[in-house]
């Protein structure tokens, strides 16, 4: 039996209501609680397949999320978003 394989996903996470995944961002939404923002937030990942494995708290109340899924014995895990470049192309 082969080892079980996982991708991993990082979020990071600011406890005034915002969460970045690779520059996309999720917002607390005007009158939502805290607890119902972080529900939302976990529960659109674990749709996804994630699950929480660490949490790395980070200074003045930001920490960075650590999730994964299993990998199929055929797939690849999905690569990093790149940075978009401020260089003009040449």
């Amino acid at each position: 039996m082969a080892n079980q394989r996982y991708e991993y996903r990082v979020a990071y996470v600011d406890f005034r209501g915002r969460v970045s995944i690779e520059g996309e961002e999720t917002l607390i939404k005007e009158g939502e609680r805290m607890t119902a923002f972080g529900r939302r937030y976990l529960n659109q990942l674990g749709a996804q397949g994630w699950e929480l494995v660490g949490i790395q708290s980070q200074h003045m109340g930001t920490a960075f999320h650590i999730f994964r899924r299993p990998l199929a014995e055929d797939q690849q895990a999905e690569p990093a978003k790149p940075i978009p470049s401020s260089q003009p192309e040449v």
